[in-house]
């Protein structure tokens, strides 16, 4: 937009680089801060910006984060357990793994990764541990498998869904998002846009109850009543698009 202002977030120092030498190519006026969008509100008053017209939340990974084997995100590729996304602090993969209990284990597989077997993999991952600390995610990929037993062709990866529990879990990403949403709606002028893109059931949970809430209490006006899905063209371009969900409401 000419004569915009645009604001950046993100925890990750590689993205941050990668959008700013994109960004310098076509934007004149832009800000880049290496912070979880949670904090949103205090990048504001550090830019002593009282609303913004529009905020869009992208709540994927990025594929440079699930090929780099070194970050943890994908048992595609070995690489030692990490999963955070700001490296600078914070529990890593493996600290979660080697440490919880089998019952916490087990509610983290569950509760964000939504693993039916979620209790028989933690209990292997307890008994394999015993051994020696499970260090890399093809160790990782390995356990689920066996204790899935897994071998038909065509079907979800068992480690799927645990990779899944453990990232949304080391990065507190349900808790950063329910915050950012109520951070968002007091940001955004009225008249303006908040768009979010979510890839899985658990994030887009929140953002249609969030958004069904606040248009229920006239503070939001649905411009999406149900979500906007990539087109078969789209996927066939970029296959990890397959499972995201765009959700915009206007503020009133």
């Amino acid at each position: 937009m000419p004569g915009g202002y645009l604001i950046g977030l993100d925890v990750d120092g590689d993205a941050l680089e990668r959008a700013r030498e994109r960004l310098s190519s076509f934007v004149k006026d832009f800000k880049l801060y290496r912070e979880n969008y949670k904090t949103l509100a205090q990048v504001l008053e550090k830019e002593n910006i009282k609303s913004v017209d529009g905020l869009l939340i992208d709540l994927g990974l990025s594929s440079e984060q699930v090929e780099d084997a070194e970050r943890g995100f994908s048992f595609r590729r070995d690489g030692p357990l990490d999963m955070r996304y700001d490296t600078r602090s914070g529990e890593t993969a493996r600290d979660v793994i080697n440490k919880e209990n089998s019952e916490k284990l087990a509610w983290i597989f569950r509760n964000f990764g939504e693993e039916r077997k979620a209790e028989r993999i933690a209990g292997f991952i307890i008994e394999k541990r015993k051994e020696k600390p499970i260090e890399t995610t093809r160790e990782l990929a390995w356990i689920a498998r066996r204790a899935k037993a897994f071998s038909a062709k065509g079907k979800i990866n068992p480690a799927t869904r645990i990779f899944q529990g453990l990232r949304i879990y080391i990065n507190r990403e349900l808790e950063n998002l329910e915050t950012t949403l109520k951070e968002a709606i007091q940001a955004i002028s009225q008249g303006g846009r908040i768009c979010i893109v979510s890839y899985h059931s658990l994030e887009d949970r929140i953002v249609k109850n969030f958004f069904k809430e606040y248009s229920k209490a006239g503070r939001v006006r649905l411009i999406t009543p149900h979500p906007v899905r990539p087109s078969r063209e789209e996927i066939i371009e970029n296959r990890r698009s397959r499972s995201a969900k765009l959700r915009v409401a206007e503020i009133t």
